[in-house]
């Protein structure tokens, strides 16, 4: 399968806003990833996207778990992966739309 045509994944600040809101469950809000590891997952030859996987640690943490994705749309498993953000809270940075 190929990747889908592309398209724009930009948001209103206030919908993006109004979608956070009405996520939020009491447990954490979101997560944040240093932007070198980011890179270098994107940066890996062949890498054509990013694709997310909700995940569980052993201690029932949610997680978010990052793969690349080829021009095929397939995820490039034997590359780089990435999971363990940095929970909001404690790591939200000032409180805007978003997190608040």
């Amino acid at each position: 399968m190929a990747l889908p045509d592309p398209k724009s994944h930009r948001i209103s600040l206030d919908e993006a806003a109004a979608q956070a809101r009405r996520h939020r469950d009491g447990q954490h809000k979101g997560g944040m990833f240093h932007r070198a590891e980011l890179d270098q997952l994107l940066g890996q030859p062949g890498c054509a996207g990013l694709r997310f996987y909700y995940g569980r640690k052993a201690d029932g943490q949610d997680t978010v778990i990052l793969v690349g994705v080829d021009e095929k749309g397939n995820d490039m498993e034997q590359g780089m992966l990435l999971e363990d953000h940095f929970l909001c809270p404690p790591w939200c940075g000032s409180a805007n739309a978003l997190n608040s």
